[in-house]
């Protein structure tokens, strides 16, 4: 769930994201479990959120596969990320920034996932939302650069 969500963020802050995911998963090599864009959307439709969802646990070659392929996102993403979350800059200048960013997450999150749904809700709420947003970032932002893979796999196990 939290690794779909943090895919979606890529979408929202690159808006090619989704081609960019299938590109990075050829450079990669990982075309023999995402050989095109239908198999990727297949395996990000184990989160439960989704308007669309796949029953059954996602198998740990693809989460591995996906999680390889957010930290080649994250770390082409990182200076995005970076200046997201950067304090140095003009509170007005990060504020303008953020609310684009929550603004293309929600359209997306309205899109894609089944607004009935609790976790949808709490993503969605002008409370809430701005700061599940913030976390997402924040986990992507640690998921860049070396080790990277494996700092967002064990957070990806942590129950917390």
């Amino acid at each position: 769930e939290r690794l779909d969500l943090m895919l979606l963020c890529a979408e929202a802050l690159d808006l090619n994201g989704g081609e960019a995911m299938v590109w990075l998963s050829e450079e990669m090599g990982l075309t023999d479990r995402f050989p095109n864009r239908v198999e990727l959307w297949k395996r990000r439709c184990h989160n439960p959120l989704r308007r669309t969802t796949r029953r059954g646990v996602l198998d740990e070659r693809d989460s591995d596969a996906l999680i390889r392929i957010l930290n080649a996102v994250a770390d082409r993403l990182y200076p995005m990320l970076r200046s997201l979350l950067s304090s140095a800059e003009p509170p007005q200048i990060t504020e303008q920034r953020w609310a684009l960013f929550r603004g293309r997450l929600q359209e997306l999150v309205q899109e894609r996932f089944n607004p009935r749904r609790g976790g949808v809700q709490k993503l969605l709420d002008p409370v809430e939302g701005p700061v599940l947003s913030h976390q997402l970032i924040q986990a992507m932002a640690f998921s860049a650069g070396a080790g990277g893979f494996e700092r967002l796999k064990a957070s990806l196990q942590d129950p917390a």
